[in-house]
């Protein structure tokens, strides 16, 4: 189970491929980019991908094809977007739920898992409406609900846990670089 992010934690096997994963609302984006920009990578968003790929938006996506349709959707991004150098990756909240896209994220960069609390993530989503699985429900009893499947997942596949309740962007990328190694292991 992963832990606090320390700098003998990460051994990554690439080290030009940072992994974000987290629930909605965690950060993953805002932070992505931002660490990005300090590593002089690019920011690839998932969700965004998709969007390009398909031409549509992730909630048309889910009321035509429902999460099943985006899930497939998503692991074909995924398939692709994991084999990238140079690259920090911001995944969707559900990303990790797929066998297949677990086993790309663990083995092809170095996963970092964002972290946030419940009324963190609702306070950060509550004014989007571009959240499918947050449109017909309470929002605090959905995220909730995501988190007791997700979480363990999260822990699981991370190299290391950030914590982002409370703390700018800027700081929670600066981190980050600070732990991750520039180069792999020799």
């Amino acid at each position: 189970m992963a832990g606090p992010l320390t700098s003998s934690d990460i051994s990554p096997i690439h080290p030009r491929r940072i992994f974000l994963i987290g629930p909605m609302g965690s950060g993953k984006s805002a932070v992505g980019k931002a660490l990005a920009r300090l590593l002089k990578l690019r920011f690839i968003d998932s969700d965004a991908e998709i969007e390009r790929r398909t031409g549509v938006d992730i909630p048309f996506i889910f009321e035509k094809e429902g999460e099943a349709g985006f899930r497939e959707r998503e692991r074909e991004a995924l398939a692709d977007l994991t084999l990238l150098d140079g690259v920090v990756l911001a995944t969707g909240g559900g990303a990790i739920l797929l066998p297949e896209n677990q086993a790309w994220l663990r083995e092809r960069g170095t996963v970092v898992y964002l972290q946030a609390s419940i009324a963190e993530q609702v306070k950060r989503t509550q004014r989007g409406r571009h959240r499918p699985l947050l449109l017909h429900a309470d929002p605090a009893t959905r995220l909730a609900e995501l988190m007791a499947v997700r979480e363990p997942i999260y822990l699981a596949l991370a190299h290391g846990v950030v914590s982002t309740d409370r703390r700018r962007v800027l700081d929670v990328a600066k981190h980050i670089v600070a732990l991750v190694p520039a180069e792999g292991p020799s």
